[in-house]
């Protein structure tokens, strides 16, 4: 019984640093360096490290876990997928979400555009806007999903939102989705939504191929 608690702290602290970047794709994890690291047994770190390769967010690499990597045709299924249910998302919220939850999606959207020259906090905060919108649809079953999948997006090694231009342009873009919510309207909700993720998509293509560009020079 006195794992319950250590096994749940270990996931979750090793799915942050990958998640912040700390751990990066390749990356190997070792589970004497991550107890040291935060404070737990290595029975929680293994039991842990278990899980996440059951996700597929870490690999075997002979006999060590290394943190998992996306290929292009990963990262488009992903993309696929992921716009699809935060599409979703949108058009229930649309439905669904209450006063309270649009003022706060506004207040958000008031409040990032102070870290807008500031991409690894515009980063953190657009993954808080977009759980909102998760949590506004009002569906405990999407919402487990688009957790599994924002899981999955925590393998991507850079954020879009560093392009020059794209943390502007995000915020531009939530704030069209939340007016398109607080309208009621989910059609525009659901175009938004997908239009903003289509445009993070195609962002990060670009900055793909700009590093196999530079890395065959």
């Amino acid at each position: 019984m006195a794992d319950i608690k250590p096994l749940k702290d270990a996931y979750s602290l090793i799915l942050e640093a990958i998640d912040v970047g700390v751990y990066k794709p390749g990356d190997r994890l070792v589970e004497s360096e991550l107890a040291e690291r935060f404070g737990v047994s290595r029975t929680p770190i293994r039991e842990a490290l278990q899980r996440l390769e059951t996700q597929s967010l870490l690999t075997r690499d002979g006999r060590s876990l290394i943190v998992a990597s996306l290929d292009h045709n990963q990262l488009a299924e992903l993309y696929v997928v992921r716009s699809e249910l935060e599409g979703l998302a949108a058009r229930l919220a649309a439905r669904h979400a209450t006063d309270e939850e649009v003022r706060l999606l506004r207040t958000m959207v008031e409040e990032d555009a102070k870290l807008k020259d500031d991409p690894q906090a515009l980063s953190r905060a657009n993954r808080r806007f977009h759980k909102q919108i998760h949590l506004a649809s009002h569906n405990r079953y999407l919402v487990q999903q688009l957790d599994l999948v924002h899981r999955s997006m925590a393998l991507l090694a850079s954020t879009s939102i560093s392009v020059a231009g794209r943390g502007e342009r995000t915020l531009e873009e939530h704030s069209t989705i939340v007016e398109a919510i607080a309208a009621g309207d989910g059609d525009a909700a659901y175009k938004a939504l997908k239009e903003h993720i289509s445009q993070a998509f195609e962002t990060r293509l670009r900055q793909d191929s700009i590093a196999v560009e530079r890395f065959s020079l």
